[in-house]
């Protein structure tokens, strides 16, 4: 396994290879400690890189420009998954207890990981946030105390994205005899979204026609071979890495109308349609922020991780739909141990305080421009029975070189997705053994 460990500080000292600076691993008692699990290398790294770029350059910032959180540094160390289950849990056990008072939380970045973690986080006492990714019932508090997935789920994703069909076609009402393809991930996170895309289906009266693609997903000739028989209306994917790539190109090819190709949040960055060229133009995507390198808080990255240096900053992916997520995932996760800061205390705190900051988020309009990030995500409040808050999503669409918003936000079908996620979360406890909390 490739262990890179960094500790990050105030900017000063030696610089990495990603132009960053960085101090030696030392923990120190009086240190915020958040173990990063990444994939720098393997067949997802071109997702896995600005990924874990945003993290690293977000708690540095933090220490650099504030000190840390309440004047409590952060460290972290980067431990290399390549997005395999099996590094990820070894990573895991590696990383739990270092620091004085253990990691503060995981973010695992990989729905395989997280199911892994899910039993554990209980026994270790260390929460697991799994942002719009992982088990999408652990947004039921009451049976998964130790996880969370906010602001929004694969399941509400999936009913934000026949919400988004039925305004494009003029109506729920319209959806019927309409035909939809799920090209996704032969994995546990590419089937989430297939039992909300078959309930609505029988709401609504849509064909539905679900289509595995295999690890790590650069054969596709006979899905898009289907395709072209089948001529869906819409197409929506749940992809990773390199399928996403493929299955763009392959769409291109073929001539399918990229207007009705929507990506999840997890099949809509830069590396995803950048290969396709022109081909690419007008492939859509559902996300839960904004791209690009215009808000403050991008300025103040420049300013205090590169030391103003924005081509150094553009090298490190800073922008990128996928460094912003890694950026807002981890603004998450400084904000909780901020809250929790507030029940017990500036100092540095551990999985069991962070797990009630994470409970007790909420992340006002006001909170959002003090960080500089007025406009760059929505606001949500997090409670003890509901850790997703079923937030919306919006639709970006690539035009050749960027990204831009081409909806509004585009609410979920809680109605729905709600007593599904109680139906599995309560299947799951009965299988554990699990006794619900009175919330």
């Amino acid at each position: 396994m490739n262990i890179k460990t960094l500790m990050l500080a105030a900017v000063g000292g030696m610089v990495g290879l990603s132009g960053v600076a960085a101090t030696s691993p030392a923990l120190a008692d009086g240190e915020h400690f958040i173990p990063m699990l990444v994939y720098r290398t393997g067949p997802y790294a071109p997702s896995g890189i600005p990924i874990a770029n945003g993290f690293r350059d977000y708690y540095t910032l933090i220490n650099a420009r504030d000190g840390g959180v309440n004047g409590i540094k952060i460290a972290f160390e980067e431990c290399e998954t390549e997005y395999n289950t099996k590094l990820g849990v070894e990573c895991y056990e590696k990383l739990k207890n270092n620091g004085a008072h253990g990691a503060a939380l995981f973010n695992p970045f990989s729905t395989g990981i997280t199911y892994q973690l899910i039993p554990k986080a209980p026994v270790d006492k260390i929460p697991i946030l799994s942002m719009g990714y992982g088990r999408t019932a652990a947004a039921d508090g009451r049976v998964f105390e130790w996880v969370f997935n906010f602001p929004t789920t694969y399941w509400s994703q999936a009913s934000a994205f026949i919400n988004y069909v039925a305004q494009q076609e003029g109506g729920l009402d319209k959806l019927k005899g309409l035909k939809i393809a799920h090209v996704y991930h032969n994995s546990a996170y590419g089937k989430e979204a297939n039992p909300t895309l078959e309930v609505l289906a029988e709401k609504y009266g849509y064909d539905l026609t679900l289509l595995a693609v295999d690890h790590p997903g650069q054969e596709q000739k006979a899905t898009w071979l289907q395709i072209r028989r089948l001529k869906p209306d819409w197409i929506f994917m749940s992809g990773w890495g390199v399928m996403n790539q493929v299955a763009v190109k392959e769409a291109a090819g073929i001539r399918y109308p990229m207007d009705h190709f929507v990506g999840n949040w997890w099949s809509g960055s830069d590396a995803d349609v950048i290969p396709a060229g022109k081909g690419a133009i007008g492939y859509k995507s559902a996300t839960f922020h904004y791209a690009g390198a215009g808000f403050k808080v991008h300025d103040d990255i420049i300013k205090y991780v590169y030391g103003g240096d924005e081509a150094k900053a553009k090298e490190n992916n800073i922008g990128e739909v996928l460094y912003n997520r890694a950026v807002i995932n981890a603004m998450f996760s400084v904000e909780a141990i901020r809250t929790a800061q507030g029940k017990f205390g500036n100092k540095a705190l551990g999985g069991e305080q962070v797990r009630w900051g994470l409970e007790n988020l909420d992340l006002t309009e006001a909170r959002l421009k003090e960080l500089g990030m007025e406009g760059f995500t929505r606001p949500f409040k997090v409670s003890c029975a509901d850790h997703e808050t079923g937030g919306p999503i919006i639709i970006q669409q690539w035009d050749g070189k960027q990204w831009s918003m081409v909806s509004d936000w585009i609410p979920t079908m809680r109605d729905v997705v709600r007593p599904m996620i109680e139906a599995a979360a309560a299947a799951y406890a009965k299988e554990n053994n699990i006794t619900p909390r009175d919330c």
